[in-house]
């Protein structure tokens, strides 16, 4: 025992001891420990017909962020996949060939036959999926480096970066498959303004290894998939379209062939943060275990128990029963544990109290977890043991081992297949159809027929290649590559769509893209937009109700939908455009309008009520965006409701939004130049509006620059139209300073080779 752990121990002050069943949630350490299997609580497992546990054993992983433990967890190498023998408390390692690696998560077959699971041997290479029979012979590698992954490394593998791709939280498939989250996809996280952090998805194999594809195009991480007894899979999902960047990594399902993707809980819940390693609890059909966790601050996917009832309301935070009600996550750092006056208490030592990782639901009440006791810090190398919790968070310790810790414990049973989902995809295809019964539900007080068409928009994730070595100098705020103010991820538009005067709509979407959808009027402003993504499938055909609607909702009855007495429409230009899809460049589709409408009374000299309308390059971005976006205490907010970013900062849930309450309708500035086209909804604004009008009636902007307007609010502002070139004024010799780009170059995983040919260095 090391002088640190033993000094952590000496700090727990020894009090209530140990009860018959091993700890409860107010008992703390004492100097010593049990090791080895401790007989009652294998006989609760033994009593419910599990004879052996599969775990891992591994030092404990340090991550600062929940989803970070494959990138900058220090290099710890030991440990093995293991076999707990409950009868006779042996354990033996599965394989013992791999010896001097990083052991991280794994899965059983159905028929208790088979492991697969991801492993590291070198602190500068990824993880791969291995699998080995449960005899331990057999032992074969599924996945290997991309063939390019050596000049993926080269780019990318420097201190400051990472060390290339990796394959982790294999699962099996009832066709046979496997699923797994990787970084193949080779993103990087959004809001990681040093782009350090690398975005996995999930993809699919066969049971060899071939045939690999992904299942989904994210822009930020999923993880943590598993089967669900009616076979789909059940997973851990993080984006964030126009809301709070931390909050929102909620429980999603998909289809084995990626079809179907639905919320199953949490998509509006912001505490806990972070729900992963979701498991059905056997017997309850509309239950899932998950664990609840902080962000980041430190943490490594630590944190309390919870049971989800699927039943009731899924974005409620009444849906959710906390098995360790000792420990919460009530913030976007540390952790929260309940102290001696019932009082949440904030911590990063984990010294205060109990931590968890991946619980196991054997029944309703009764789960096999990893946990850390009160009195050790988080980040103990050895701190954790397998731990059995009963309904109430009474805890029972299981297995310890003095000499490392103990993780992801999954009964070695057999378990009946789920049924094969999925099959019918076209893959060969590039778009999907989808189908919406009536845009009308759910958004309360839009009359009839207000709603002519759908925008069809995509957020696209950053790519490993949009990475560069003057980042601070094109950074804003938590934006690696800027894009415009509050802005992470890149939009581009690919058109808009009719809506029937019955509210519906039929029509295809471009597939493996990460598409959501705003409801425009006649004058094509935004009523309501859609806070989330749906990765559609190739040759995949869906159906949504209406807007916001929950997802086990049905249509009221009202005949055949209009839109289904045609063929799907294909997404076409906006009035005024000539083609479908579109990027947003501020100073090529924006600053034209300021420069012939307005900078003769904003201009530099003077400007009038201090607004500069000039293009000049400034800092990231110009005069005139500047003075529009970053307005001064004090003035008007001329854009409008725009700042949802601010949601990460407060407590409450990241509710859906009503219809007019942000976006271009909130406008003050399309207020004033609308000529009866529209008026705001907000008293003050319209108000405001009516005054400058009249300060502005020699102004007249023509529908097309109307629309344009509308239109980049909409979409939230955005400045620059893709992650490629440099975009500080300083820069503003060098050949890539905020190039023009196609749409195809601005959607690109590949930097443009002409902006390549001049990106030398800095």
């Amino acid at each position: 025992m090391t002088w640190k752990k033993t000094f952590a121990l000496l700090m727990a002050v020894c009090a209530a001891g140990i009860s018959q069943n091993g700890y409860s949630a107010d008992t703390v350490l004492s100097t010593t420990l049990p090791t080895g299997l401790q007989p009652q609580a294998a006989e609760l497992l033994l009593n419910a017909g599990i004879k052996e546990v599969a775990f891992i054993k591994r030092f404990t992983l340090n991550a600062n962020h929940v989803y970070t433990e494959y990138v900058n967890s220090k290099w710890l190498p030991g440990g093995n996949l293991c076999i707990l023998n409950l009868e006779t408390g042996l354990v033996r390692d599965l394989v013992p060939e791999l010896n001097n690696g990083v052991f991280n998560r794994f899965d059983i077959s159905f028929d208790a036959q088979k492991v697969v699971f991801d492993y590291k041997n070198s602190n500068d290479k990824g993880y791969r999926i291995f699998e080995v029979n449960i005899d331990g012979t057999g032992l074969r590698q599924l996945t290997f480096p991309e063939p390019d992954e050596q000049e993926l490394i080269a780019k990318y593998g420097s201190k400051r970066y990472h060390h290339g791709t990796d394959d982790l939280h294999p699962c099996y498939l009832p066709d046979g498959g496997i699923v797994f989250a990787t970084t193949r996809c080779q993103y990087s996280i959004l809001c990681n303004s040093s782009d350090v952090f690398t975005t996995k998805i999930l993809y699919r194999m066969d049971g060899d290894g071939n045939n690999m594809r992904p299942l989904s195009n994210s822009a930020v991480s999923e993880a943590s998939p598993v089967v669900m007894p009616d076979g789909r899979i059940l997973y851990h999902r993080w984006e964030y379209v126009d809301k709070a960047a931390g909050n929102l990594k909620c429980l999603w399902a998909m289809k084995p062939d990626g079809s179907a993707s639905v919320e199953v809980y949490g998509n509006t819940i912001t505490h806990p943060e972070t729900m992963i390693y979701p498991r059905p609890v056997p017997g309850a059909p509309n239950k899932i275990c998950m664990l609840g966790a902080t962000h980041w601050g430190p943490n490594n996917a630590l944190g309390t128990v919870i049971v989800v009832d699927t039943a009731k309301n899924i974005r409620s935070t009444d849906a959710m029963e906390f098995i360790t009600k000792d420990v919460n996550a009530l913030g976007h750092a540390g952790f929260y544990f309940k102290d001696e006056n019932d009082q949440w208490k904030v911590d990063k030592t984990g010294l205060p109290g109990r931590l968890f990782k991946d619980p196991f639901p054997v029944s309703e009440n009764l789960f096999i977890v990893s946990h850390k006791p009160k009195g050790l810090r988080w980040d103990d190398p050895v701190g954790y043991d397998l731990t059995l919790l009963d309904e109430n968070g009474a805890g029972t310790v299981l297995y310890r081992d003095s000499e490392i810790s103990c993780w992801h414990p999954f009964p070695l049973v057999s378990r009946q297949k789920p049924p094969v989902l999925g099959g019918d995809l076209e893959l060969e295809k590039d778009t999907a159809t989808c189908v919406v019964t009536d845009v009308y539900e759910g958004m309360n007080g839009v009359e009839s027929e207000t709603i002519r068409f759908l925008r069809i928009i995509e957020q696209v994730p950053r790519p490993w290649a949009a990475r560069n070595t003057w980042f601070k100098k094109d950074r804003d705020g938590m934006a690696h590559t800027a894009l415009g103010y509050g802005i992470l991820g890149l939009k581009v538009q690919h058109g808009i769509v009719p809506v029937e005067t019955d509210g519906s709509a039929s029509f295809t979407v471009p597939a493996n893209r990460n598409i959501y959808f705003q409801a425009l009027d006649k004058n094509l402003m935004a009523v309501q937009t859609e806070r989330t993504y749906v990765n559609y499938m190739p040759g995949e055909t869906r159906s949504c109700v209406g807007c916001h609607e929950m997802p086990n909702s049905a249509p009221v009855s009202r005949g055949m939908p209009l839109a289904l007495g045609r063929p799907p429409s294909t997404p076409a230009a906006q009035p005024g455009e000539t083609s479908a899809q579109k990027v947003f460049d501020y100073a090529r589709q924006i600053q034209p309008i300021w420069d012939e409408h307005c900078i003769e009374c904003h201009g530099i000299t003077d400007p009038k009520g201090g607004l500069n309308l000039t293009g000049a390059p400034e800092g990231i971005y110009s005069v005139s965006y500047n003075n529009l976006l970053k307005r001064p205490k004090g003035k008007s907010n001329l854009i409008g409701n725009n700042k949802l970013l601010n949601e990460n900062a407060g407590s409450a849930n990241i509710e859906y939004l009503p219809p007019y309450s942000t976006g271009s309708t909130t406008s003050l500035l399309l207020a004033i130049h609308a000529r009866g086209r529209f008026e705001p909804r907000d008293p003050q604004v319209a108000a405001l509006a009516r005054k400058h009008a009249m300060w502005h009636r020699n102004v007249v902007l023509s529908d097309d620059e109307f629309y344009r307007i509308a239109n980049w609010i909409d979409a939230k502002c955005q400045f620059h139209p893709s992650y490629w070139g440099r975009k500080n004024a300083e820069f503003s010799e060098h050949p890539n300073f905020r190039p023009e780009v196609t749409f195809a170059e601005a959607t690109s995983r590949s930097i443009p080779a002409k902006i390549a040919a001049n990106e030398t260095s800095e």
